[in-house]
């Protein structure tokens, strides 16, 4: 039986410092969490109500049975839902070079959680080889960011870094693409399928960052035919992914 602390903790991993005072994170929901098991996500810990049993796919879990009562004080939710998990935080570092190599998406100041997650899921969709983060991005550890990723968030590589210098070292020390959304870009249908390439997605707001700006190398723009103001990031993204993975 889980103690009173013990629950207070697991209500307590909501927030960014205590997830990263403690290395760990929560993720809820039956949904979420059976995506996340099928692909083997290694939890360090299962919580559950006898409402749930774990997915017939994917590695045997121990799980510490709760009542709705202490669900309801562990959730995240209003309205708590019959399982959550608990999984370590681990930081990738970014390789020297590693961003001259594949596919890339990088996240410029993205700081809308639902719009993160599923950027990690064209990320995913289109088989890029990771997603890159600037440090003010939503944490890519928030239960928003998980749960719109819709369990991709276990299979997509994912750094965060300081952007702007990584991209400045990018460009002066290799030939890749570095590709950004600007009204004044090239059309996106001109875009040529691109094995090595990153495509820099920016904020909600405000779009690419003046200190990113100067490292890259080509814009693109996807035409507007109505009269909408802007595209939602995530919309823009999967356009630009999906021109760089049609067949050439």
């Amino acid at each position: 039986m889980p103690t009173k602390a013990e629950l207070q903790r697991l209500r307590a991993l909501r927030d960014k410092r205590h997830r990263e005072e403690l290395g760990l994170f929560v993720v809820e929901g039956e949904k979420v969490v059976g995506e996340l098991l099928a692909a083997d996500f290694p939890f360090v810990a299962l919580y559950a109500t006898d409402a749930w049993s774990p997915p017939a796919k994917g590695r045997p879990v121990s799980i510490n049975r709760l009542t709705p009562d202490e669900m309801a004080r562990a959730s995240h939710f209003p309205t708590p839902s019959s399982v959550l998990a608990v999984g370590p935080i681990t930081r990738r570092p970014l390789a020297a070079g590693e961003l001259a190599r594949g596919l890339t998406l990088a996240l410029d100041g993205v700081q809308d959680a639902g719009n993160v997650g599923t950027l990690l899921r064209i990320a995913d969709w289109f088989a890029f080889d990771r997603v890159v983060l600037s440090p003010d991005c939503a944490d890519v550890f928030h239960q928003k960011v998980i749960n719109a990723s819709m369990g991709s968030f276990a299979r997509v590589r994912t750094h965060t870094t300081e952007l702007a210098i990584a991209l400045a070292e990018l460009k002066a020390s290799a030939a890749t693409p570095i590709l950004g959304c600007d009204l004044g870009g090239k059309d996106v249908r001109a875009l040529t399928p691109l094995a090595d390439a990153v495509v820099v997605i920016g904020s909600e707001g405000r779009g690419l960052s003046p200190a990113i700006r100067p490292s890259v190398t080509d814009y693109v723009t996807i035409p507007r035919h109505g009269g909408a103001e802007s595209l939602n990031a995530g919309v823009a993204a999967g356009i630009i992914c999906h021109q760089l993975r049609r067949p050439a």
